[in-house]
């Protein structure tokens, strides 16, 4: 009876022991952020192997004469529980790999008769190949060879042409500017001047050619005013095609291809005049055309939104094609960004090579009566979105536009035409009118 007393005082004590421990979990829980249904299960289970652990640690010790034959089975269950999980588990986890060698597999795709092409991504691959280093590759080999880019400024005089033209690459790159003793007289026929410079920057060099037409729009019959400007983009293409079909060609054939033609609108406040809407429309079929207004800070706000919204249901109404084309957009964040120029286009600008102080910063600008008119400020004109269209964003589209599409268009139409032989080919190309396309070039070095 004794003893019989005795373990009964034992296994009191172990259940407040047990009850005491559970309390403890339990408040320990309550402080911590609520369990998931699987992590609930989970602690039940080792409440339960830790309970009846424990049990059987004291029968064993306190009460050696109790039969354990019903402790045994438990305890196999409890023990055969977790290597179910465990199996389970591998299982699992060799069900998702399977899945992810699924996904992963190389995607084969028959291309053509007995050709097989193969989509490897980079997470298929072994180890470190090395491909990206083709970036680094081809932007040494740019900077060693440099690009080439030619530009056009097509515009009645005094619409500023050559002073933005000298804003837009921060330096002395206009006809004008080169020319000390420029004649100031209006022409009275179409001329062009080309001239070069190479400028570098941070190991860039660019060989940028400002190609000048003074005498459009200048005259009283204004006829066929765009025949010498069209003469001198196709013979520039001209120049390129017989350069490609000799035999032992260059190994960079210098081009002299027009990439891009900027045609400044007078800021007039109406719409566009029949000498805007001829000229872009033939020359917006052979070159990339980009529309201005020219010395917008001459109207309103509120007369420069409506005066572009003319302009563009004027553009669309004659069917003129301006830069960048809907039909030439490869990808949807590209078409989003065109979109966005679009929307702006014609730029409504402002040039000037003057600097002034506006709180405490140089800035470009002109000054007048009621303040400093900021170039590169977009809330004052859109002269900063022109520059990152012609040089920072779409300056290599230009470049692959002018030679996919007008390049290649002149060329199927010339070989379909006269059916080249290429043996009657020369270097020479065809003389120019006398004073139609008088073109004068001079280089130097910024």
């Amino acid at each position: 009876t004794h003893t019989h007393t005795q373990l009964q005082v034992l296994r009191g004590i172990v259940s407040v022991m047990q009850s005491s421990y559970i309390l403890q979990r339990v408040s320990v829980c309550l402080e911590t952020d609520p369990l998931s249904p699987m992590e609930e299960s989970e602690e039940k289970e080792r409440g339960i192997m830790g309970q009846k652990q424990e049990d059987e640690g004291t029968c064993r010790e306190k009460a050696a004469g109790m039969n354990t034959q019903n402790s045994t089975p438990d305890i196999e269950e409890v023990r055969t529980e977790p290597e179910e999980k465990g199996m389970e588990e591998g299982e699992m986890k060799k069900e998702m790999e399977m899945e992810l060698e699924a996904e992963v597999k190389v995607e084969l795709c028959q291309s053509g008769p007995g050709l097989q092409m193969s989509f490897i991504r980079g997470t298929d691959l072994f180890g470190y190949v090395g491909i990206e280093a083709v970036l680094d590759q081809m932007r040494r080999k740019t900077m060693k060879v440099g690009l080439e880019f030619n530009i056009m400024v097509v515009g009645q005089s005094g619409l500023g042409k050559s002073t933005l033209v000298n804003t837009l690459f921060k330096s002395k790159v206009s006809r004008k500017s080169c020319t000390p003793n420029c004649e100031e007289k209006i022409s009275k026929t179409v001329k062009l001047h080309s001239v070069s410079h190479v400028i570098e920057e941070k190991g860039m060099k660019m060989k940028l050619t400002v190609i000048d037409t003074p005498g459009f729009g200048d005259q009283i019959n204004n006829e066929n005013c765009w025949e010498p400007i069209v003469k001198h983009i196709n013979e520039q293409y001209e120049k390129y095609l017989r350069e490609e079909l000799h035999i032992n060609r260059k190994r960079r054939i210098p081009d002299s291809r027009v990439h891009c033609c900027i045609y400044f609108l007078p800021a007039t406040g109406h719409r566009l005049r029949p000498i805007d809407v001829e000229f872009m429309k033939r020359v917006g079929k052979i070159v990339s055309i980009v529309p201005v207004i020219a010395k917008a800070d001459t109207l309103t706000i509120e007369e420069r939104q409506e005066f572009k919204e003319r302009i563009r249901q004027d553009l669309a109404a004659n069917g003129i094609r301006v830069y960048p084309q809907k039909e030439y957009d490869d990808d949807p964040e590209e078409r989003i960004l065109n979109d966005r120029i679009r929307e702006s286009i014609p730029f409504a600008v402002v040039g000037t090579d003057k600097e002034h102080q506006v709180n405490g910063n140089k800035v470009l600008g002109r000054k007048t009566k009621w303040g400093i008119i900021e170039v590169e400020n977009v809330a004052h004109c859109e002269f900063a979105n022109l520059r990152d269209l012609l040089i920072r964003s779409h300056l290599q589209d230009l470049k692959d536009v002018t030679h996919n599409i007008h390049y290649e268009t002149y060329r199927v139409r010339r070989l379909n035409e006269s059916n080249m032989n290429f043996s009657e080919l020369g270097l020479s190309a065809r003389p120019l009118e006398n004073g139609t396309a008088d073109t004068s070039e001079s280089e130097s070095h910024l």
